[in-house]
């Protein structure tokens, strides 16, 4: 058995998933290896991700972990089994791997849920503007590492998910390098807010009620809700979560910053109301 290097955040997923379903079955690894009929240093590296898994292997593991959730199995089986070789894996190499997780994410969410407080997102980035964030980055980029970044970011947003994004004011005003810079990325979101599979809020300085959901956030939804992820920025890099109860959290989050936004057709009024500052 070949040992992966480096799993991707999917393959860690699917790790973390049978490690739970083994524990929630009250097994150690030795106990389901014996099940299984395997050494258990093979259950400590699938439930690592430095080894793959096969579909029937993956129901046999459900079987005795007496779990029932065929629409949940079917989903593990997917993961387990799903050999695409995705546009990011161009990428492998040349920059860090969280690029390449999320675009993972991304290709395999069947919808995706943003809150932005300081810049546009990246799906919704002009070149012109995702080139200014780059270059602010703190060690410096070289000119190849940043126009290597900006051609990722650009690639990225080739996505046809259902989208749903909340962008406070505060990322809309500030100018990451000049006013044109800013009213073509004004621009560039209200000609997105068009898109079918785009919805475009806004959370005005002004508005009540917006307090304690104020964080940044990315909310990818999965095949089935219990392989949901959000994503969160740190200082060392994106960081994935995916525990029901955080799950749950965020997703009463995303509600209380929803519920205190401007609906989209208010949020393309406020926005065109920007680029005439401009």
């Amino acid at each position: 058995m070949v040992k992966r290097r480096e799993p991707t955040a999917r393959q860690l997923r699917l790790a973390t998933e049978l490690r739970r379903l083994r524990e929630a079955a009250g097994l150690n690894a030795r106990q389901a290896a014996a099940l299984l009929g395997v050494a258990p240093a093979q259950i400590t590296h699938i439930e690592s991700a430095l080894a793959g898994v096969s579909e029937q292997r993956i129901r046999r593991m459900a079987s005795h972990y007496a779990c029932t959730d065929t629409e949940f199995i079917d989903a593990l089986v997917a993961m387990a089994t799903d050999r695409t070789r995705g546009w990011w894996e161009e990428y492998r190499g040349l920059l860090p791997t969280a690029f390449l997780d999320l675009s993972e994410l991304d290709h395999y969410s069947s919808f995706l849920r943003e809150v932005s407080i300081l810049f546009v997102p990246g799906l919704l980035q002009t070149e012109d503007y995702a080139r200014a964030v780059f270059s602010s980055r703190v060690p410096e980029l070289t000119p190849e590492e940043l126009e290597l970044r900006v051609r990722y970011r650009m690639a990225r947003q080739a996505i046809g998910t259902p989208y749903e994004v909340i962008v406070h004011e505060a990322a809309l005003r500030i100018r990451v390098r000049d006013r044109a810079t800013s009213k073509a990325q004004l621009n560039r979101l209200l000609d997105l807010s068009q898109a079918d599979h785009v919805t475009l809020r806004v959370i005005p300085f002004d508005l009540d009620g917006f307090s304690r959901a104020s964080s940044t956030m990315t909310y990818a939804g999965g095949p089935v809700p219990k392989l949901d992820t959000v994503v969160r920025d740190a200082p060392h890099g994106s960081v994935f979560i995916d525990s029901e109860a955080q799950l749950d959290a965020y997703r009463k989050r995303f509600r209380k910053v929803k519920d205190v936004s401007l609906d989209p057709e208010r949020s393309r009024d406020f926005i065109h109301g920007l680029t005439k500052e401009l």
